[in-house]
């Protein structure tokens, strides 16, 4: 996959881009990453890409003409999406379907905004979130690498089915050894060896975490009876079947 970023500040994406997954993803040319200076294409004598608002106001505006002129020097540059608050919320959902496109644009303000006239040349816009940045770029290494982990061998094929929001749930409780620490110990469920029943353990915690630290992301849920049933169970402190079954099955893997 392949992304072009327009950007007054290409030097911040140089750590991020030359450490771990995205690192490899790279090495590896299931991604690259195209960054574009878009002050290289201003007619401004001085070299200036912003300008004060006509009419008055606060602050500098982005102009119309280098980000124009820098998007028609990209040959095949996609989906283009301009970060800017004005964007629908950047949400799994919209990281996967993103995935399936060969190549995004994204381009970064600065600022205090942009050129209106800027809008007409883009695709799509993208937000954050409700709150100030000081510029897009930080906006678009979220993107970047929210969008790059999905594509086939940048990680474990098994890891991004298995992770929260996917199925707009929280991800499970995750344990590592030893099987004791500061008094607390690993689930015994996790030692049966039964991965139905560890499936549906995780699942009930899943629904239990998503309930209690994102109620709504819950309400939005349309829960099976199943799944009602298993946080029924937990609610009322019953042990169902499946667990016990399990935990006796594979009580010589559990530890004492």
């Amino acid at each position: 996959m392949k992304f072009h970023v327009l950007t007054l500040f290409p030097e911040m994406f140089e750590s991020v881009l030359s450490t771990s997954i995205l690192k490899r993803a790279i090495g590896q040319h299931h991604l690259e990453v195209n960054l574009i200076n878009f002050r290289d294409f201003t007619t401004d004598k001085y070299r200036r890409v912003d300008t004060p608002p006509v009419g008055g106001g606060a602050g500098l505006v982005l102009k119309a003409q280098p980000i124009h002129d820098a998007l028609k020097a990209i040959p095949q540059r996609g989906k283009t999406i301009l970060l800017t608050p004005r964007g629908v919320p950047f949400q799994q959902n919209l990281a996967q379907q993103l995935a399936k496109e060969e190549t995004l644009t994204l381009i970064c303000g600065h600022y205090e905004g942009f050129d209106e006239r800027i809008y007409q040349d883009v695709d799509m816009m993208i937000s954050l979130g409700d709150f100030i940045l000081t510029g897009g770029e930080l906006v678009a290494m979220t993107l970047i690498d929210a969008i790059a982990r999905l594509q086939p061998g940048v990680i474990d094929e098994q890891s991004p089915e298995e992770e929260s929001f996917n199925e707009g749930l929280l991800e499970y409780p995750q344990y590592t050894e030893p099987y004791e620490y500061n008094g607390q110990r690993i689930p015994d469920i996790l030692y049966s060896g039964n991965h139905t029943a560890i499936r549906q353990w995780r699942l009930q915690q899943s629904l239990v975490l998503t309930r209690t630290y994102r109620p709504d992301l819950f309400e939005k849920l349309n829960l099976s009876a199943s799944s009602q049933k298993l946080l029924q169970q937990f609610d009322d402190g019953i042990t169902p079947d499946w667990e016990k079954n399990a935990l006796e099955k594979g009580k010589k893997f559990i530890k004492k």
